[in-house]
Order: structure tokens, then C-alpha cells, then sequence
């Protein structure tokens, strides 16, 4: 049976250490200022509450890559598993991918010319490995899933926030930031004015 590998994000669990996105750039070494894993905090009005939440966010592999159908030379790849593989060696800095990757996974290098994106770290997974962004996360929030086998009802392909492309079908999926617990004093209330 064939796989679809993707990467599940556990917003419930991140704690916004930034480790997989750092261990991503000291891996790969990108050139300064490129990211293919960043961090972001959820804002205000998708997490209106007083603790925080994140969403660590790559490339999705896509099921229809919008970058390999935009791409005029062909540097976009879909493996067997998945993966979208970008070919730098083909690519000729059109910035196609670029312009019309609605989650902004292609990145532009400037010293190169070319673009360059997460790769899922596919030579890691060849050899038997996890994807250092997985293998760096210190509380679990970031994991390789089989879309074809996994079956986590609670996650979510779309969570708030996250541009809605069902045509496209990211691979990413999500478990949304728990909404923390109302405490309620089992005390009664204080009349307001009422002097002993």
C-alpha cells in the first residue's frame, strides 16, 4: 500500500520554542533571512485568550501542488510518497511557485536566483530517519503522519487561520490549541458595596 507522508502540528502541545524551524536552518543552511519552517503565533482574534498558541508552519506537499503546476520547467517533483521535491538544479528563478503558493512554502534566494522550500527532509526519511524539525521537537508537537493510515479524528486540515485550498489538499494536518479551562471559585460572590 502506498504512503501519503505529511506532518501533523499539535497545536495543543507547541510551546513556541522555535526548535524545529532552528534546527531546519542549521541543518539545511539556507541563506540568511530564508526560512522553510517558521513559527508563528496565532493572533488575537483566532486565540482570544491569555495564554498563547502557534502554528509551526513548512511546506504542506500538497496533493496538487499548485508550484509544480505553475512551474514552466518542470523543477517540482512528486514522490511516491508524497513528497514534493523541489529541483533547484532545474529551476530558472521565475518566481512562479513563489507568487501562487497561497501558504508560502516556496522561498526566494537571492544569491541563487533560484527558489527553495521544506523537502520533508526526503534523503533523512530514504535512510531511515526522522525529519530534524520532528526529531527536534522537545514536547512532541511536530510529528511524520501517513495520511493513507492515520486516523486522529481531532485534527484538522483547515484550523483558523490557515488559507482554506481544498483543491490543492495540504497534507498538513492540525490539532487545534486547547481552549483553556473557565475556573470557577466555589465561594460566593462579593456583594459589591456591602460593608461588615
Amino acid at each position: 500500500m502506498s504512503k501519503r507522508l505529511a506532518f501533523l502540528v499539535d497545536s495543543a502541545r507547541c510551546i513556541g520554542c522555535e526548535t524545529c524551524a532552528m534546527a531546519c536552518k542549521n541543518y539545511y543552511q539556507p541563506s540568511q533571512g530564508i526560512f522553510w519552517r517558521k513559527v508563528s503565533p496565532l493572533a488575537a482574534e483566532l486565540y482570544p485568550h491569555q495564554e498563547r498558541a502557534f502554528y509551526s508552519l513548512a511546506c504542506n506537499h500538497c496533493k496538487n501542488p499548485v508550484c509544480a503546476e505553475v512551474c514552466p520547467v518542470k523543477a517540482y517533483s512528486i514522490r511516491a510518497d508524497g513528497i514534493v521535491v523541489h529541483l533547484q538544479e532545474k529551476c530558472i528563478g521565475c518566481k512562479n511557485c513563489v507568487n501562487k503558493c497561497p501558504y508560502g512554502a516556496p522561498q526566494f534566494n537571492e544569491e541563487k536566483k533560484k527558489a527553495e522550500k521544506c523537502s520533508l527532509c526526503y534523503e533523512r526519511l530514504d535512510a531511515k530517519l526522522s525529519p530534524v524539525c520532528v526529531q527536534s521537537c522537545p514536547v512532541g508537537a511536530l510529528r511524520l503522519i501517513d495520511l493513507n493510515t492515520f486516523g486522529d479524528k481531532t485534527a484538522v486540515q483547515f484550523p483558523d487561520g490557515h488559507p482554506k485550498m481544498p483543491q490543492l489538499d495540504p497534507g498538513t494536518r492540525f490539532i487545534p490549541p486547547r481552549k483553556p479551562a473557565t475556573v470557577f471559585s466555589s465561594a460566593p460572590a462579593a456583594k459589591a458595596g456591602v460593608r461588615n
